[in-house]
């Protein structure tokens, strides 16, 4: 669906055990951004494509990871999403402009941050991630989760480790959390309930990667860590191409 502006649980508890994992395996990777809403009636098919994709990856141990950016500009239409926010629009505005587009839609799907199309389309997300499988990847990162605390400072704390970070690239940190399940009483979507998988709970970007650090990201109190991942990627400013990517749970075990 076109841009309407232009066309008309369970709380986080205390984590102990830091895991990590690196990426970079020999092949390649993908990272697939979806960008989406609760409003949009065309949403929910590509929303259930991204639940096909982080499943099968999971069943089959791919490096592929799976984000569903929930943007805002459809909230005004009858239903405010609840997983949308501000910050994800401008992502999306920001990839229009390297696209060169100058337009938004949803459902997008955007892999490795130079692909694009129209977030349903099987076809064209098995074509792109099967290319990016086959790319050989250039820079290793390593996660680990450090905290993940409740109550009122509900945050996840992320250690990370790049091997030759490469200059002018940032490093995208989102917590996603899957199983996630809401009814819809208004808007385009009225009537239906909506089941969602890696839902972007909180996100931020640590500006000039450097070889070693630590990413605070505030989350919702209501997160499951069972249910939840950490997703690090590592992306060029200028073309916004993604070089390195990798996930770790947020629960241990």
């Amino acid at each position: 669906m076109t841009d309407p502006s232009r066309t008309g649980s369970n709380s986080a508890r205390p984590q102990s055990s830091p895991q990590a994992r690196d990426a970079t395996p020999a092949g390649g990777f993908a990272v697939v951004e979806l960008f989406t809403s609760q409003g949009c009636n065309s949403c929910p098919p590509a929303e259930e494509l991204l639940t096909e994709i982080e499943r099968e990856a999971r069943q089959e141990g791919q490096p592929v990871y799976a984000l569903g950016f929930h943007v805002d500009y459809w909230d005004d239409l009858g239903w405010p999403d609840p997983f949308a926010d501000a910050a994800y629009t401008a992502r999306q505005q920001a990839y229009a402009r390297a696209f060169g587009s100058g337009g938004l839609y949803t459902p997008q799907m955007i892999v490795n941050g130079t692909v694009e199309f129209v977030g349903s389309d099987r076809r064209r997300a098995a074509t792109a991630i099967a290319a990016a499988l086959t790319e050989a990847a250039t820079t290793p990162i390593a996660l680990s989760v450090t905290e993940a605390a409740g109550g009122d400072g509900q945050r996840v704390v992320v250690d990370y480790r790049i091997e030759r970070p490469p200059g002018q690239t940032v490093l995208n940190v989102a917590v996603v959390e899957r199983g996630l399940e809401n009814d819809v009483p208004r808007g385009e979507n009225a009537g239906r309930t909506l089941r969602q998988d890696n839902v972007v709970r909180a996100f931020t970007s640590a500006g000039q990667a450097a070889p070693s650090g630590r990413v605070e990201l505030t989350v919702p109190p209501n997160l499951d860590p069972e249910q939840a991942s950490v997703v690090g990627y590592l992306q060029h400013h200028a073309n916004r191409a993604i070089v390195g990517a990798t996930a770790v749970e947020v629960a241990p075990g």
